[in-house]
């Protein structure tokens, strides 16, 4: 497999562990930004570089649209692309499509959908999910799925719920035939802030690391295929669909189809029934969450990897997380704030600016604070997992579990 899963260290539920790809080594648990458009709006890759951001997410469907599946592939797939030596994976475009609402038709062969950008007509099937991620060329891939809607009665939920059973399989098939046509390659032209060359090659070119290299020193294989489970709010089903996909067999397993308007604590039943039934010895991924409180906590029930929008989508409404809680910028209050946005953050925004200046950006419209907002966000998401790790590593995941809860708010 391209991708090595080992777990360190276990407290509780929760786990500490290494996952290897072809582009880099990731701690985990993780939280992974989401980069849309191979873009975190506002921030760029040397920035998230410094952050510390192991893997990005970016998307299927908008990658699709624009700029299209063949410009990234001749340009050497999305790493060389977007310049990111690191790891990334992509959905499968299940989700999107799926809010698309009115503009979609499923049918068992996939689904049929209007560009929301300029109401063109297209078609996604398993296959060609397949074929656009193995063009992209993320470390991690996944299974096209379909997304149950909230509320759904269980003959609606059941039947989706077989539906992306026998779209995994399809997906499975498609990938493991295709799957040496994935972009990377040392023809390919090296892209500005590729890898360093290692243990003695030389520079430019595929750099691939030692752990997902065979015996000739070239590249195993290059993607993984992950397993996506469904079966929307109703715990029976979810544990068949948990059960029937580890039959197909994948080397990693998600909990999808949440954060679709079910309320909070229906999310995480959902997602601690269905982690009883994943292997221990695969990564765990919940797609879509959440807030701090959210990933620590899911984090302690064994989850190992978690991306959502929301620390760069609330940074940009000038919503920002702290230590002691939610901060809307915005407010007036902060107008002649000299203090540090939060005043026990060491990232690079909260020891230089003032609640003041940040204030005063946000209400002139200047971009910078799009900028600065986004980065102490996922600043603050990524320091989040650290400390996460490493009360895991201590021993104390509940503890810190219990004092996130119980910080005061402002």
């Amino acid at each position: 497999m391209s991708t090595q899963f080992q777990i360190a260290k276990t407290a509780g539920s929760a786990r500490l562990g290494r996952l290897l790809t072809p582009h880099g080594e990731i701690e985990t648990p993780v939280f992974m930004p989401v980069g849309t458009v191979a873009s975190v709006k506002g921030v760029s890759q040397d920035i998230l570089e410094d952050l510390g951001v192991q893997i990005l997410l970016s998307n299927t469907y908008h990658l699709y649209l624009r700029p299209g599946v063949d410009t990234v592939r001749k340009l050497g797939g999305l790493h060389r692309f977007m310049a990111w030596p690191r790891a990334i994976l992509t959905d499968s475009g299940g989700f999107q499509v799926f809010s698309l609402n009115e503009l979609r038709k499923v049918s068992e062969e996939g689904v049929t959908f209007r560009s929301h950008l300029d109401g063109s007509s297209h078609f996604f099937s398993p296959e060609k999910s397949m074929e656009i991620q193995i063009g992209l060329g993320a470390d991690i891939i996944m299974a096209f799925d379909e997304c149950t809607e909230f509320p759904a009665d269980r003959a609606r939920t059941q039947a989706s719920m077989e539906m992306t059973l026998r779209w995994a399989e399809r997906s499975k098939k498609y990938f493991e035939e295709h799957k040496h046509e994935v972009p990377w390659g040392s023809s390919q032209p090296s892209a500005v802030g590729s890898q360093p060359a290692e243990d003695g090659e030389a520079g430019g070119g595929k750099q691939i690391p030692r752990f997902a290299r065979n015996d000739n020193g070239e590249g195993s294989r290059t993607q993984s295929l992950f397993g996506i489970i469904q079966g929307g709010m109703d715990r029976d089903l979810r544990k068949e669909s948990a059960l029937r996909t580890i039959e197909i067999g994948f080397p990693g397993y998600a909990i999808g189809g949440l954060s679709v308007g079910e309320p909070r604590e229906l999310t995480r039943d959902m997602v601690e029934s269905t982690l009883e039934h994943l292997p221990a010895d695969k990564p765990r991924y919940v797609m879509g969450v959440g807030t701090p409180e959210e990933i620590v906590e899911y984090a302690s029930l064994g989850v190992d990897m978690m991306d959502c929008v929301l620390p760069t989508r609330a940074a940009r409404h000038g919503l920002l997380f702290t230590s002691e809680g939610k901060v809307s910028i915005k407010q007036a209050r902060y107008a002649q704030d000299q203090g540090p946005l939060d005043a026990n953050c060491s990232c690079r925004v909260c020891q230089r600016y003032s609640r003041a200046y940040l204030r005063h950006l946000y209400a002139a419209n200047e971009v910078l604070a799009q900028v600065l907002n986004t980065v102490h966000n996922l600043s603050f998401y990524l320091d989040t997992m650290r400390r996460v790790r490493h009360s895991i590593q201590l021993g104390e995941a509940s503890r810190f579990l219990s004092d996130i809860w119980s910080r005061p708010k402002p």
